[in-house]
């Protein structure tokens, strides 16, 4: 089939100014940043790729790197001609190069925000966790400083005060509030301070500024559904984690994996990311390794493992009462006794103890009543709910439904409304067509359908 030369790419190379010779040198620069060495294009190389050939990946990804150095804003593959939309493969690939994982987060982001159908397609891969979690491991027992050569301090922090405001729209808002206003500032204010010059602290600050929000985009996709990106957010954060040498930061992000892949039906998987995260963590941070033991504690009980989720949900405990006010980074303000004693819940409600899971319900809601939390306040309400029913009590387990139905209206969560779902089957089982249960699957009717 006769090629059709490739005017995406001419008119990206026209504007870049780079001679067809210049940019063959600064494809095989990158190319053996990537570990690629044997991406070598000359100048007809070069033409050839202008007359419509495709090379083989990597190389598409990383003629967009370079590309995107040089005018200044993020272009993908697609918008060179060379693939039929912007890949994100790579970003479920943890990089050695943290240029690379600057740019697999870029394409990540620009997808993000121009919504491509192929995104919300992306698979979630449960072992593509345990290459990330052992390479963070192993680099953050055993860390050396490298040089840099300039970004200022100024800089760093105006993007982490940015944190605090986005985490917030996530609490209150729930992860469909804010993602994509995220995602751009991500993409336009943040990634390219990484693309600059700085000191080797502020390179580090500036990674760990990253990684915080590259994280927090990671969260909203995996509470609003869409696992797939969710997982490629959390394994690039995790790599900025690590060259922001910040142990406690890395570990929070296992935390997120582990959450995600137990609740995608793979509690073996996220049994051993909590267990690497609290490996790496050391004593840097007691609330994170609050977090750790809980979510370790949700694996075991969906394992069946009834005595070992037990003891993890007492050391999670023992160590949420060591945390000291102020001395938290602010990613983990959320680790608080809403959230926890939620996390409990849910641990006792699969170990079918009723009475438990009850205890922890109560008191995480009423923290987030305080707070004004109303997904955390739907997803306790929900393990209330079934708490109740473990004990055929259809008549609390009906009000305390329609309290997580009120609450999940608020907030943009396909968690919440994944809640709403496992109640009302768990409803339909207990008690069939009683009044009750058809009451409740009628008023869902409508939060469901939206």
């Amino acid at each position: 089939m006769t090629k059709r030369p490739n005017a995406k790419l001419r008119q990206a190379l026209e504007l870049s100014g780079m001679s067809r010779t210049e940019f063959a040198r600064r494809v095989r620069a990158a190319a053996l940043t990537w570990g690629e060495p044997h991406i070598s294009p000359d100048a007809t190389g070069v033409r050839r790729w202008l007359d419509g050939e495709i090379p083989r990946a990597p190389a598409p990804d990383i003629i967009a790197d370079v590309i995107s150095g040089e005018v200044g804003y993020r272009v993908t593959t697609y918008d060179l001609g060379l693939s039929d939309a912007p890949s994100t493969d790579r970003a479920i690939l943890y990089n050695p190069s943290i240029a690379v994982t600057v740019e697999a987060v870029a394409d990540l982001g620009r997808a993000d925000v121009d919504r491509r159908s192929f995104l919300a397609a992306a698979p979630f891969t449960a072992v593509a966790a345990v290459g990330p979690s052992r390479d963070w491991l192993l680099s953050t027992l055993d860390q050396e400083p490298e040089s840099g050569p300039r970004v200022r301090f100024e800089d760093v922090t105006a993007v982490k005060n940015m944190f605090g405001e986005f985490q917030k729209m996530d609490v209150l808002g729930g992860g469909g509030s804010g993602r994509l206003i995220l995602a751009a500032y991500v993409s336009t204010h943040v990634l390219p301070l990484l693309r600059r010059t700085y000191t080797d602290d502020v390179r580090r600050a500036l990674c760990e500024a990253a990684s915080e929000q590259t994280y927090l985009l990671g969260w909203m996709a995996y509470d609003n559904g869409e696992h797939g990106i969710a997982q490629r957010y959390l394994v690039q954060s995790l790599r900025l984690a690590e060259e922001s040498r910040n142990p406690a930061l890395g570990a929070h992000v296992l935390a997120g994996m582990a959450d995600q892949a137990t609740l995608l039906g793979h509690p073996e998987e996220g049994r051993r990311l909590a267990q690497a995260g609290r490996a790496g963590l050391g004593k840097a941070s007691p609330a994170c390794m609050a977090d750790l033991w809980a979510l370790e504690a949700r694996a075991l009980a969906r394992m069946g493992q009834t005595a070992e989720a037990s003891r993890a949900v007492f050391r999670s405990e023992a160590e949420y009462a060591r945390v000291q006010g102020g001395d938290e980074a602010e990613w983990a303000t959320f680790i608080d006794p809403a959230y926890l004693h939620g996390e409990y819940a849910v641990t006792f409600r699969d170990l079918g103890q009723g009475a438990r899971a009850e205890e922890h319900a109560r008191q995480s809601i009423a923290h987030a009543r305080k707070q004004n939390r109303a997904r955390r306040g739907a997803m306790s309400h929900a393990a209330l709910a079934v708490s109740h029913l473990q004990r055929r009590d259809l008549e609390a387990a009906h009000a305390a439904g329609l309290r997580t139905l009120s609450l999940t209206t608020q907030v943009k969560s396909t968690r919440a409304v994944e809640a709403v779902q496992d109640l009302q089957t768990r409803m339909q089982q207990v008690a069939g067509a009683h009044r009750l249960v058809a009451d409740f699957t009628e008023r869902a009717r409508t939060l469901l359908a939206a």
